[in-house]
């Protein structure tokens, strides 16, 4: 069966939206996943981008918000096929760690393991939420349109999240002295 050819206007408008939502989208998966299977992850959501390109109305909401719909939908997919999950490398997204704290133990890199130990004692809701504000640098009024929260849960969700791994960093901290 042969898809139909994008429209000269059509292919113009995708390459914008590529260049203005990839690192976005990349950086929502980098929270979640490996860097390769983020790359994968990314790749598959423009891959449907393009698919889904005429069924895209902007009376429904901003083009940022519908394309990390696709993403998160493509990540839930990948989590229900996959039993295991790999964490973010703190060099991708040194922001994560700026936010906990700028107490000396932050000068000291985490290891992926250490951060993936982390992230596994908060809630997929709670990571999830963490890769749409630090991974893929949307603002809690979007997080909130794209997951269906309000934006004040949106804040009370990463504010007890970063606390959480503040606590976690702290005891982390003094059981190394």
């Amino acid at each position: 069966m042969r898809r139909p050819r994008a429209a000269p206007g059509d292919v113009v408008e995708l390459r914008r939206v590529y260049r203005e939502h990839v690192a976005a989208v990349f950086g929502f998966f980098g929270y979640a996943v490996s860097r390769e299977t983020a790359e994968d992850l990314t790749a598959s959501t423009f891959e449907k981008v393009v698919r889904a390109w005429s069924g895209y109305d902007a009376k429904r909401g901003p083009e940022r918000a519908w394309v990390l719909a696709i993403a998160r939908n493509l990540l839930t997919d990948h989590y229900r096929r996959q039993r295991h999950r790999d964490s973010v490398s703190t060099d991708q997204h040194p922001l994560l760690l700026d936010s906990l704290s700028n107490d000396d133990w932050v000068e000291r890199r985490l290891t992926h393991a250490e951060l993936q130990e982390w992230l596994e004692q908060l809630g997929q809701r709670e990571r999830e939420i963490l890769a749409l504000r630090y991974g893929a640098d949307l603002r809690a009024t979007e997080i909130a349109e794209l997951t269906g929260l309000t934006a004040a849960n949106v804040h009370q969700i990463v504010s007890r999240s970063l606390r959480k791994l503040r606590e976690l960093a702290e005891q982390h901290a003094h059981s190394e002295r």
